[in-house]
Formats: structure tokens, C-alpha cells, sequence
């Protein structure tokens, strides 16, 4: 029996982009307007929605009752997955292991000391009591000077159905957040292909992360503490639990709640980079409360697993990246009033595990 997605108000502020328009038209007028909106969420928040009809709510909770099962079982048998040796970059990853780098990093500590009281996020107490399982999905160059960023996956011994699960869901993922960076790119007065061209063959993530929520009773706890990710695109899917807060471009904090049927991509490091700033990387933290407790507490009432799973794919660029489009991107703007000027006064921030501290 599957636990039911949590549903609340969505954040109206954020585009909602109908990527079956784009796939059955390009060149239509809606198709166009599509991709001006997901340019100016992009621009603006930092976040937009994707309405993508050939990602189903059935795959999204096969793939979470699988995850829950999997972070639901003892240490031992999680620790058999894990490759430390490979710097973590697939299998599992302890809990207690990634440590936020906003823990200690004082361009980190300004940027949250500007934040209003509001927006604040929660202090991190130290490394993330969570743990992560990385799959690798697409395609991998067939030479690479980089070993650990392409691995052979770790499939853990007690789900055999592991494989084809994670690989469907993770297709469908990249396909999603692969139209959504051809619309950014035609929003934006691009060649369609301008990011997608540099994610092809790149080591792209499937980085779900589950807690046991068992342990972790108590409200106003991080799971994961304010970050956010190197990669160009973030996409996740609908949760069954709430916690998880996005920060939009102004510096906002919101409580994020994915309308049915969408999935919600943010940028990251790369998209920053690559658009010189205009497009800035997203913040966003995981935490407990009481509306997780509430969904931790209807999941033991139906005898599934007491452990709350989050589920994001990170796609990655494949090539060093200059920031090329970034004349282009201001003119889109100009053309686009209202769309707020970044700045890339702040460093990108992400999350530093405890080998390279």
C-alpha cells in the first residue's frame, strides 16, 4: 500500500511549464510563451515547475516505496553498499558523512546574516543525518580521465528489481529536465540545444535521500543544511513528506509544495556560471516538522517504513564552461521588464563531504 504524495497549496509564484506543448510543437505560439516562462522563472526565482504527462504518478511511488524499503533497512546492510574509496560517488553515503559547507564557510555565513529573520534558514549543527544512494543515469564517455564520476553502479543485494527501477525513473527524469533546458535555451534567444549539447554524456545523478524519521522526532531539525548543488539542473519529484525549503533569487524562503503532476527543477552551480550570474544558483534545505512528523505518523499507522525519502536527479555539464550566453541573457531581460538584475557578488555554495574537508 503506497502513502499518498503531501498536497498543499502550491507556490504560484513559480512558472508551471506544460512540457507536453513544447514535445507536440516547438514552433507553436504556446510552445514559445512556454518557453519564455520557464526563462523568466529561471531568471526571476531560480525554480520553475514542469507539467510532464509521461512521467506518471504509478513510476513515482514504485520508485519511493522501493527507496523506503531500501534506507529502511539497518546500517550493516546499507554499509555494504558504500564505496569510499570512490569518494562516495556511487552507492550509498552514510549518514554523518556530508557536511554543508555553509557550516563554516563565511561568504556562506554573510550571505545568511543579510537574510531577514523570516528567511533565515536553520543553523547546521554539523554533517547531515541522512543518507543518499547515487545511480548514475545516461549514457559515459567511453575515455575519462575521471574514474569515480563513472563507476560501475553498486546494486544493492536485497532488491531485484533495483535496476530497472531506478533506470526508469531516472530516464524519465532526465528527459523531463532535458526539455526544460532546450526551453531555458530558446527562452533565452539561444540555439535550442545550447545546454543540452553540454549535458550529453555527462555524469548525471539519481541522488534520492532518505531519513529515519524514528530517530529524528523532534521539529526544526536540518537534514540537510542549506546548500546548494554544482550541477547545472536539479529536478525532483513530488514528496510524501514536507521539509523541504527553496530560497528564491530575492532571497525569499519557501516552503516548496509541487503541484500534481509536475516535478520542480532549480538551477545550480553551473547554470550560475554558464549565464554569468543572471541565473542564480538555487538555496534550499531539508527539515523536520510538524507536518513531517504528521506524514511519518500516517506512514507507521499503514505499516510502511517511518522514513522520509526525497528525490532529486542532478544533471551535470560535461565541458569547462564560460559564460557565453551571458550578453544575450541581459538582452533577453531587457526585453522582459521586471525580471530582477543578478549579481555574482556571492560564491556558489554546495555541500563539501568530510574526506576533502
Amino acid at each position: 500500500l503506497s502513502l499518498p504524495f503531501w498536497d498543499p497549496l502550491p507556490m504560484k509564484v513559480v512558472a508551471v511549464a506544460d512540457v507536453d506543448a513544447f514535445l507536440a510543437d516547438p514552433s507553436s505560439a504556446e510552445a514559445r510563451t512556454t518557453c519564455d516562462d520557464v526563462a523568466r522563472s529561471l531568471l526571476q526565482t531560480g525554480i520553475v515547475f514542469l507539467r510532464d504527462s509521461r512521467v506518471s504518478e504509478a513510476e513515482a511511488s514504485a520508485f519511493l516505496d522501493m527507496l523506503e524499503d531500501y534506507f529502511a533497512q539497518d546500517a550493516e546492510a546499507k554499509r555494504a553498499d558504500e564505496r569510499p574509496e570512490l569518494h562516495y560517488q556511487v552507492g550509498t553515503t552514510p549518514e554523518h558523512v556530508e557536511m554543508p559547507i555553509c557550516k563554516s564557510d563565511g561568504e556562506c555565513l554573510d550571505r545568511i546574516a543579510k537574510l531577514s529573520d523570516e528567511n533565515k534558514p536553520l543553523e547546521i549543527r554539523g554533517a547531515d543525518p541522512k543518507w543518499r544512494f547515487f545511480w548514475r543515469i545516461g549514457g559515459r564517455p567511453g575515455k575519462s580521465a575521471f574514474e569515480d564520476l563513472n563507476a560501475e553502479p553498486v546494486v544493492p543485494a536485497a532488491f531485484p528489481e533495483w535496476t530497472p527501477t531506478m533506470n526508469n525513473w531516472g530516464n524519465k527524469m532526465l528527459q523531463s529536465v532535458s526539455a526544460c533546458a532546450q526551453m531555458a535555451a530558446i527562452g533565452f534567444g539561444l540555439e535550442h540545444d545550447a545546454f543540452t549539447n553540454l549535458m550529453h554524456m555527462g555524469p548525471h545523478l539519481l541522488a534520492p535521500t532518505g531519513s529515519d524519521l524514528s530517530k529524528h522526532t523532534a521539529t526544526d531539525v536540518p537534514l540537510a543544511g542549506w546548500h546548494n548543488d554544482l550541477n547545472l539542473l536539479t529536478i525532483h519529484g513530488r514528496s510524501r513528506y514536507p521539509g523541504l525549503y527553496a530560497w528564491l533569487s530575492d532571497g525569499t524562503k519557501m516552503a516548496v509544495s509541487i503541484p500534481t503532476g509536475c516535478l520542480l527543477v532549480q538551477a545550480g552551480q553551473q547554470m550560475e556560471w554558464l549565464t554569468g550570474g543572471a541565473v542564480q544558483a538555487g538555496m534550499h534545505e531539508v527539515v523536520v516538522n510538524q507536518g513531517t512528523l504528521n506524514a511519518a505518523e500516517r506512514a507507521r499507522q499503514m505499516g510502511r517504513p517511518v522514513c522520509g525519502v526525497t528525490d532529486s536527479e542532478r544533471v551535470a555539464g560535461f565541458v569547462c564552461f564560460i559564460p557565453v550566453t551571458y550578453a544575450r541573457i541581459e538582452r533577453w531581460r531587457g526585453l522582459h521588464r521586471g525580471a530582477r538584475r543578478a549579481s555574482c557578488a556571492w560564491r556558489s555554495v554546495s555541500v563539501r563531504r568530510k574526506p576533502f574537508a
